[in-house]
Parts: C-alpha cells; sequence; structure tokens
C-alpha cells in the first residue's frame, strides 16, 4: 500500500513541479552552513489556489510551491533532519548532515493531513508539527472559548492588525483564522494526529493551548502577543504581577502538554511559541515542564544543536521560492554591514494630559517617522518636562518614581507595528531623582567638600552613584520595569548622564562602596580616569542585564550609549568626563556619538569639525562600522532648528567620508522641523540603496 502510495505522489510531482522542477528557474548560488548547524523553515497553512499577495491568507503556501521547495531540497544537496537527530546530537551523538534544515509546520491544521504528510512519505523527509491544543478542543469539543476580548489575527504575525471585536467571541466549535471562520473540517483530528505520530516522520510540538491570540497590554488597548505581555485589566487599572503572569503561561502549558500526551500517548518536548514571541522567562517556565526545545521567528541567525533553548525559524509565504529562501538563508550566515538610521524622540512631546491631543500628536510622529524611511527610533522613556536631564518620573510602571503617564508601551508598540521600525528605550543611567529627597542625598554622587567630608556634585545632572548596590538595584529595577512592560523593545540607548568629572566621585570612598557589577570592595578609591570610564561600564551591564530576561529573543536586543565628541576629539578629555571611544566600541553594539558642533562649544566651523570628528573615529577598528554619529537638529543656545538643508549637508559630507551611521536629534514632529524633504533625503535608507545595508 505504501509503496503505490509514493508513486502516485511522484507522478502528482511532475504535475505541481512541472518539467525541470524549480531548476529551471533562477538558481541562487551555493550555500553551505557552518559545520553541524540548521535551518528551520516554519510554514503555516498548504492549499491549492493561493494566490500570492492577494490571498486573504498572508502566510499560507500552495501545494505547487511546496513540492517545488521539496524538491531543491532533494536537488541541491539540503537534509531535512528530525528533533530526534538534533537531540541527539546536541547530546553528543552523531553530528548533522551538511545543510542540515528542519521543516516545521504550525497551528494544527487540516492541511497538515491532507497536504503535508502525503508530501513528507513521497520524499521520506521528516517535520514537526505544533498543535495549538486550544483550538483542537474547541473545534472539536464545541467549547466557547473568549480571548479576553482579544485577538491577533495573523499567525507568525507580531504587526498588530486586529480583527473586529464581534470576531472576539465566536460560535460553540470555530475558530476565527485569518480572515475566515474554521470548523473541525479545518483542523486536524486528534485520528489524523496519532496516525502521524505513528509513521516515524512527524513529531508534534506544543504550539501552547491558548496563548495565540494578543492580550490588552496598556490602559490604550493595544493587542500584544499573550506569551510575552502582562495583561492589563481596564476594570481595575493594574497590571498581572509576576507570580499572576507565570501561574497563566505555566498553566497554559501543562494543558497543551497533557492533552498532546493523553491522545498521542507521547509528551512534547518542543515548544514552538505564537508568532515568535519568547523571552528568557518563558523559555525558562517552558524547561521546567520538559519542553526542552523552544522555537521563535527570525532571520537573524542560523541555529545550533549545542543551544536548544533560543531556536529561530525562517517564515515562508507563498511568494517565497527557493531562491528566495536561500538569500534569507544567505543573510543569516554571512550578515551584510548594519546601516543605522536613527531619530531620537522626545515622548514629551507626544504626552498631554488631553488623552485626545496625546493621541492626535502620536498621529503626527508615526506619519513622520513612517514617511522618514529610517530604521530605528531613541524612544524616551521618562518624563523630563523642565529639560534638565534628570528623570523626575517615568512613562511606564515601576517602583521608584512617578509615573506621568503610561504611554511608552502604546508609543513603542504603534511605532514598531505601524511605522515599522526598531524602536530602542532611551533611558539615563545614573541621573534619577528619587522621591525620597533624603535617599537621593544618601546615594548622590559627590565630591570632597573642604572640611574632609564629601557633599553631592553640582554638576549638571543629579546623579546616583555608580558606587553604591543600593544605586545600582535601583537601576536594574527601572530597567527590569521597563523591559517587563515592553518585552517587544529591540535595544536601549543609556543616556549621557553616564559621565563622572575628574573631582567625582568621592562616594567610592564610604564603606559601603562596591565595584559596580559585583560585590567587590575597591582596594584603592582613588580611582583614575579609565578606571571610572570601566566603573560606569560596568554599572551599566549591571542595569541592563534583567532586561534580557524579558524581552522578546526574536528581536536581537542591542544596547547603545551615548558619547561626547569632546572625549573623542581630545582623549585627554577623559579626565572630565569618563568616557573613551576605545572602551565604549568593545562594550556596546551602538555608540550614539553626539556629533553635535554647537553643544560641543567648537569654534572651528561645523563642516570642518564634524570631517576632524569622523577622521578620530576612523581610527579606531570598528569605528565606523559602529558609532552612529547623531547630528543636533537644534542650536539650544540660541533656541533656533537648524535648517534642514544644512542638516542634510552635514549628513552628506559624514558619509562621503565613510560614515555609516546617522541620527539626529531632536525631532519637531507637529511643526516640521527639522524640514522634512532635505532631511530624508540625508538620513533615510532608501537614499543610499549602494551601501547594501542589512535592513
Amino acid at each position: 500500500m505504501r509503496s503505490r502510495h509514493v508513486l502516485m505522489m511522484l507522478l502528482l510531482l511532475a504535475f505541481w513541479v512541472g518539467p525541470g522542477g524549480p531548476a529551471a528557474a533562477s538558481t541562487p548560488p551555493a550555500l553551505r552552513l557552518p559545520k553541524g548547524d540548521f535551518v528551520t523553515l516554519a510554514f503555516h497553512d498548504v492549499r491549492d489556489g493561493v494566490r500570492p499577495a492577494r490571498d486573504r491568507d498572508p502566510f499560507a503556501i500552495s501545494t505547487r510551491r511546496l513540492a517545488q521547495i521539496f524538491d531543491w531540497l532533494h536537488a541541491h544537496g539540503w537534509h531535512p533532519v528530525s528533533v530526534q537527530q538534533i537531540v541527539a546530537a546536541h547530546d553528543g551523538g552523531n553530528a548533522l548532515p551538511p545543510n542540515a534544515v528542519l521543516l516545521s509546520f504550525d497551528d494544527g491544521l487540516e492541511s497538515a493531513y491532507t497536504r503535508v504528510y502525503p508530501l513528507l512519505r513521497a520524499f521520506d523527509y521528516p517535520a514537526l508539527f505544533a498543535l495549538e491544543t486550544g483550538w483542537l478542543r474547541r473545534v472539536h469539543g464545541g467549547a466557547t472559548v473568549v480571548y479576553h476580548g482579544e485577538v491577533l489575527d495573523s499567525p507568525g504575525n507580531t504587526g498588530g492588525r486586529q480583527v473586529p471585536r464581534s470576531a472576539n467571541r465566536r460560535e460553540p466549535g470555530e475558530v476565527f483564522y485569518n480572515g475566515a471562520e474554521r470548523g473541525a473540517a479545518g483542523f486536524l483530528s486528534w485520528k489524523q494526529v496519532r496516525e502521524m505520530a505513528s509513521s516515524g516522520l512527524v513529531e508534534f510540538a506544543t504550539h501552547t493551548d491558548h496563548l495565540h491570540h494578543g492580550i490588552r497590554a496598556n490602559p490604550q488597548g493595544n493587542l500584544e502577543p499573550a506569551a510575552i505581555t502582562r495583561r492589563y485589566d481596564a476594570s481595575t487599572g493594574s497590571y498581572e504581577t509576576d507570580a499572576e503572569f507565570r501561574r497563566r503561561i505555566r498553566d497554559d502549558l501543562r494543558r497543551s502538554i497533557e492533552s498532546i500526551r493523553r491522545h498521542t500517548g507521547r509528551r512534547p518536548r518542543v515548544v514552538v511559541w505564537p508568532y515568535g514571541a519568547m523571552n528568557r522567562e518563558v523559555i525558562g517556565i517552558a524547561r521546567s515542564l520538559g519542553l526542552t526545545l523552544s522555537f521563535g521567528l527570525g532571520d537573524s541567525r542560523v541555529s545550533s544543536p549545542s543551544r536548544l533553548d533560543q531556536l529561530g525559524r525562517f517564515l515562508v509565504s507563498d511568494g517565497a521560492g527557493p531562491s528566495d529562501i536561500m538569500r534569507r538563508i544567505d543573510r543569516a550566515v554571512a550578515p551584510r554591514p548594519r546601516v543605522q538610521r536613527a531619530i531620537q524622540v522626545d515622548l514629551d512631546d507626544v504626552y498631554d494630559p488631553d488623552p485626545a491631543q496625546a493621541n492626535r500628536n502620536l498621529g503626527k510622529l508615526l506619519d513622520r517617522i513612517k514617511a522618514m524611511h529610517v530604521r530605528t527610533v531613541y524612544l524616551q522613556a521618562f518624563a523630563d518636562p523642565d529639560g534638565d536631564g534628570t528623570a523626575s518620573a517615568l512613562y511606564f510602571p515601576n517602583r521608584y518614581l512617578p509615573v506621568r503617564a503610561d504611554l511608552f508601551n502604546r508609543v513603542a508598540w504603534q511605532l514598531k507595528t505601524r511605522a515599522g521600525v526598531e524602536v530602542y528605550a532611551w533611558l539615563p543611567l545614573l541621573a534619577f531623582d528619587l522621591p525620597d529627597k533624603a535617599l537621593q542625598r544618601r546615594l548622590a554622587v559627590t565630591v570632597p567638600d573642604h572640611g574632609g567630608g564629601a557633599v553631592p556634585s553640582a554638576h549638571a545632572y543629579r546623579r546616583l552613584s555608580p558606587f553604591l548596590p543600593r544605586s545600582q538595584r535601583i537601576a536594574q529595577g527601572i530597567y527590569a520595569e521597563l523591559a517587563r512592560n515592553a518585552s517587544f523593545v529591540d535595544g536601549v540607548l543609556i543616556g549621557d548622564d553616564a559621565y563622572l568629572a575628574g573631582d567625582e566621585d568621592a562616594s567610592a570612598c564610604r564603606a559601603d562602596a562596591r565595584w559596580p557589577g559585583t560585590g567587590r570592595s575597591l582596594p584603592d578609591c582613588h580611582l583614575d580616569a579609565r578606571q571610572k570610564t570601566r566603573a560606569l561600564i560596568a554599572f551599566g551591564r549591571a542595569a541592563v542585564a534583567p532586561m534580557r530576561d524579558y524581552v522578546d529573543l526574536s528581536n536581537g536586543f542591542r544596547v547603545a550609549r551615548n558619547l561626547y565628541a569632546r572625549v573623542v576629539m581630545d582623549p585627554a578629555a577623559e579626565d572630565r568626563f569618563a568616557q573613551a571611544l576605545g572602551p565604549f566600541l568593545k562594550s556596546y553594539d551602538e555608540v550614539a556619538l553626539m556629533a553635535m558642533p554647537y553643544l560641543d562649544g567648537t569654534s572651528v566651523p561645523p563642516a570642518r569639525w564634524l570631517q576632524r570628528l569622523r577622521a578620530r573615529v576612523a581610527t579606531h577598528p570598528d569605528g565606523l562600522r559602529k558609532v552612529v554619529f547623531e547630528l543636533q537638529a537644534r542650536d539650544w543656545r540660541s533656541g533656533k532648528w537648524i535648517g534642514g538643508i544644512r542638516l542634510r549637508r552635514w549628513m552628506d559630507e559624514l558619509v562621503r567620508g565613510g560614515a555609516v551611521n546617522l541620527a539626529y536629534y531632536p525631532d519637531d514632529f507637529a511643526g516640521n522641523r527639522p524640514a522634512f524633504a532635505p532631511t530624508f533625503a540625508g538620513i533615510s535608507l532608501n537614499d543610499f540603496p549602494h551601501r547594501g545595508g542589512d535592513r
């Protein structure tokens, strides 16, 4: 029976693939994965008659296209592998074959049995099928499921698109899936699941039980992936606690695991996270339940059997042929230079006590950022209405400072999903104005006084001492609260408050002082400039570390830090700032160099000053690759905005000299300052296609 079935499938393949198969189309260049590594291809629904770019399901793939991809893999030396082979390689068994590929199919749709399974049998290819067990229980058991009034409408999509609220409560036995109702006939039956499980070709993973939807993430009602978002309860005005969130995730995974075990006799060991959204926190919960392999989404890297809890996948839709897939994998194997184009935005300019006006302000910001075609927004996460640079309040819930408005999550999510940019949270490192003024004074950066003691420093920012453990715990707590509230952020920008002047910080000589990030006492509290520079880097590393438990790992979290131009132009100025380009380049993903001639106070004409600054950066290994030249769009001495044409000339001058990465600050999105047209021409990624940056 099996041989006749395979023969029939091979005849059908001749029809699906066509004469010559995909090899008749453009053939991608030869590609070889690093030894022992593998890639995972992620598919969803498979059906006949899919219309690329016009289909209601943007992630569906035609049976013909899937057969072409399978045929291409077979003809070009790619080796589909099973989960067991990956686990065995991890445990010290046989290494994976060259160009290993894992085939995965999400959601438990009926096409997994009627379209995919016959192809797997014809090619003898293993695969991983991820079941959303709540959907199967719903369509086969007729239970009514309410997604807490909120759903995301597309698998694999974190674009924030929402279904109508009328679709949130479905009739018993139906699931609203990518714009259409699906009942029992649209999903796998457990009988089909058992048949495929017994074949030896298919392993089943949990796709969670009831996390394939969005939940309310903020007071404004944005919907974000349920697996990594703390639910906001509008009736109480509160968020899930850590304990409530972890219990919800753990209970959901337990239900899904038990459902698969009960129906197949096999306990799953793989979790495929809905929308690819996963972080260390939920991965740890999954691991504690025996789910040792965690899959997300994202083209940023190939996978290795040595690290089973952070595995990426390449999402495939019908518009992607073998050449397109191989190009994406090639970019992951050999990443192109990353080109940064960023705008630093004051959230203070979006905020308004009138929510309607704040929403209008947000609309203007979104329109401008989307039109600029930049990669990143450095978004202010703290409130600084008096402009002194010290955070007196924050724009996200926290236990340390007042909340001016719960606004950061809303604006950042809208920027990502509607303007299509990456968002870095811009925060101070030391300049926090604590409500407890006595505590603020005890923790302050200090300078020696004439009586042999120490007093809080009067230099520009009011800062907490990086040498006091209590200061470190406060900074860590603030950064962690931000990540809990906005787990989707792509990075963090540490502000320009992180400096120490030559006579600072006498607090290092206190008995309770410790080297940042450690419990070690300082053998000598009289530190030189380089020691202070390293101490601030260590303090920043410790502050950011807790964020990594909560941020979505598929985003490739990055850390940037502001740097004063003076220390680049005059390395001896490290003594006045405890900053230096060399250590920054080694410690951060990006260095946001404040290339602001009027702020620097130079008497050299701005264009010439920028040339010299760029030349200084170029003397450092990785200098031009990692430094973001952040220009000023306003002359704070006169209060006047710098003309868009002048700003563009500065950008052009830097790029002609070899600079790769550009940014500017501030941006008046409501008043069109700097002027859009010349600024767009200077900073847009679209303006420099020859650079071939990895967008």
